[in-house]
């Protein structure tokens, strides 16, 4: 017996009418009824006795009823775990920061690619907070992140440490200098961009936030309004170094002292890695970081 007999008696057995069996099974009329005259024979009896119009399961067909609907239970079950199993080889769903470098985080990719070509990716893309929670309710299998701390529930591997510099429009004071103090930014109007981790890289070195020091002027979310505004001499910014810039913007390091972000590859303490995630991690170790052109 096959898989589609059992298929089409069942549905047969459900409805008591081969027809609307047949539309429901998507087959003709002769099809469904080749395959239950064919398990019959198999069996050696009737599955169905038609009286009239009316047709109804016989003994045997009641019996086989049962065990049939365990069969196909146990195939769709079988399916569906090979289904999971599949997926768990060949897709990987990876968190990244919304600042995270492009020019390093395709070199990833591109590493990542060259040693599983055959793994499908998802990239899911917001800051620090949300990533840490998707990474924490299984919603992502890994993340490139950059807090300055992890909790126990955390297992970051560092990748490379990012300076921040600060950014200003043409013709801005800063302009006249080499590096920035960190002191220099007191009064001056800001861009502050919203979900930044720049200030908790602070706690660190028991250095006071900026915040307290400049007047911001303008938050917002999208980088590209950030540095649109700061071009436009609305304000000052802090920046990761290796983020794209636009035009009219200029940029110096920050020091007194130099503030920097750690960019790590986290996983989940105490879950399992699927082949993908080890694929994904062993990219990552083997990654020569440093060598890694920033975008311009």
């Amino acid at each position: 017996m096959e898989l589609h007999e059992i298929r089409y008696f069942l549905a047969a057995s459900e409805t008591l009418n081969f027809t609307r069996a047949a539309e429901d099974c998507g087959v003709a009329v002769p099809s469904l009824t080749r395959a239950i005259k064919k398990l019959e024979d198999e069996l050696g009896g009737q599955l169905f006795r038609r009286e009239r119009r009316l047709t109804h399961l016989t003994d045997l067909g009641r019996l086989m009823q049962r065990h049939f609907q365990t069969l196909q239970d146990a195939a769709e079950t079988a399916r569906s775990e090979a289904a999971r199993y599949v997926s768990a080889n060949t897709k990987l769903k990876l968190g990244v920061i919304s600042t995270m470098s492009s020019a390093h985080l395709v070199a990833f990719l591109k590493h990542l690619r060259e040693r599983a070509p055959d793994l499908d990716l998802e990239i899911w893309e917001s800051h620090c907070a949300d990533i840490a929670e998707a990474l924490s309710r299984g919603d992502i299998d890994i993340a490139i992140m950059t807090l300055p701390d992890y909790s126990e529930d955390f297992r970051p591997l560092e990748l490379f440490r990012e300076p921040y510099q600060v950014a200003f429009s043409r013709g801005h004071r800063f302009g006249n200098l080499r590096e920035v103090p960190l002191r220099e930014l007191e009064g001056e109007d800001y861009v502050k961009r919203l979900h930044c981790e720049f200030p908790s890289n602070f706690a660190r070195l028991d250095v006071a936030k900026p915040y307290q020091a400049v007047r911001t002027r303008y938050s917002t979310e999208r980088e590209d309004w950030v540095q649109t505004m700061v071009a436009a001499g609305l304000g000052i910014t802090l920046m990761p170094k290796f983020l794209p810039v636009i035009a009219d913007l200029e940029l110096r390091d920050l020091v007194d002292p130099e503030v920097f972000r750690t960019v790590s590859i986290v996983t989940r303490a105490g879950r399992r890695h699927s082949p993908p995630v080890e694929r994904a991690l062993d990219s990552a170790k083997s990654l020569d970081w440093t060598a890694v052109k920033p975008s311009t």
